[in-house]
């Protein structure tokens, strides 16, 4: 396209605020419009409408996907979070085992150690089910923090 007829098109797109712009490549101008919102409206504004539902499915399908994926990323940013507390509380409970035994423990913390062992790959909340009374995953939480805590101390002494 010539550059004169690319302007062209440019003044009378933007006429209706569609923000359109001209650009040079190697075989000449290219008119476009960058906005998604803008194309739509260009689109139907020039009666395109089968182009107006193919670009909207379009941008229906990239927008489910990249949703999908922010969703994945998210969960698995969260599992790999969980596997490695549990990794760190079973090591921290194996160095009290070691060191002063968990019997020597209080007996809500020995618990939750000894069905942290016993289960590894349950989550809090199915911890806390299995301890006598029920306890909440901000509970069991608790207590696995005290028996960190107790780990650090053995490890700095």
């Amino acid at each position: 396209m010539y550059e004169e007829h690319c302007q062209s098109l440019v003044e009378l797109a933007n006429e209706f605020h569609l923000n359109a712009r001209c650009i040079e490549r190697k075989k000449g101008f290219i008119f476009y419009i960058k906005e998604g919102e803008k194309i739509i409206e260009f689109l139907n504004l020039i009666g395109a409408h089968q182009a107006l539902f193919k670009f909207e499915d379009v941008r229906i399908m990239r927008d489910m996907r990249n949703s999908v994926n922010r969703i994945v990323n998210c969960e698995t940013a969260n599992l790999n979070k969980t596997i490695g507390a549990a990794v760190r509380q079973i090591e921290n409970i194996k160095l009290l085992q070691k060191e002063m035994g968990l019997d020597n423990l209080p007996d809500k913390l020995r618990e939750v150690a000894e069905i942290r062992l016993a289960h590894p790959d349950m989550n809090l909340k199915e911890v806390g089910e299995m301890l006598k009374g029920t306890v909440s995953k901000s509970g069991v939480n608790h207590r696995l923090r005290k028996i960190d805590e107790l780990a650090e101390k053995i490890r700095n002494a």
